[in-house]
């Protein structure tokens, strides 16, 4: 049986990139009136969801590089415009950080944010999840709206 690895560390980092392209597409798609406001069966806005998956990503790469565990959520809101802001500056973040992660690391145990412990690797997972997850009621936020959401396929 080959050790060979399953997945590239440049093509994890693709992967997830193309999810938040998605993503992004997603949130320019949602009316800017409803954003904040609009939801289903007792779940949070669209909105807020944004702002739980913008509160993850640059924490994690920091947590993973450096040791440093340390989080805060935004619980208000934000306009659309100023979402998709803070969307396309922590992709550009996300790539800045990427080439400092040590190989190894991605196996060694961590300890994240004194409430996730497990390799890190799994804790990267768990936030590309976590993504997928609210990005998927995004879309039916979005059919029962009216509003015929991006090609899930589409990546680019």
């Amino acid at each position: 049986m080959s050790s060979a690895p399953v997945i590239t560390s440049a093509g994890l980092l693709n992967h997830w990139q193309a999810h938040r392209r998605l993503t992004r597409r997603v949130i320019e798609a949602f009316p800017a009136d409803q954003l904040n406001s609009f939801s289903l069966g007792g779940m949070r806005s669209f909105g807020a969801q944004v702002l739980e998956m913008l509160s993850m990503p640059i924490p994690t790469m920091v947590g993973i590089t450096t040791g440093k565990w340390e989080v805060s959520f935004d619980r208000g809101t934000q306009p659309k415009a100023e979402l998709l802001a803070r969307w396309d500056a922590q992709t550009r973040e996300i790539d800045a950080i990427w080439p400092k992660v040590r190989p190894e690391a991605w196996q060694e145990t961590m300890d994240a944010f004194g409430y996730f412990q497990g390799p890190a690797i799994d804790i990267l997972l768990y936030v590309i999840d976590n993504e997928v997850h609210h990005r998927a009621q995004g879309y039916v936020y979005l059919r029962a709206l009216g509003v015929e959401p991006p090609p899930f396929h589409v990546r680019d």
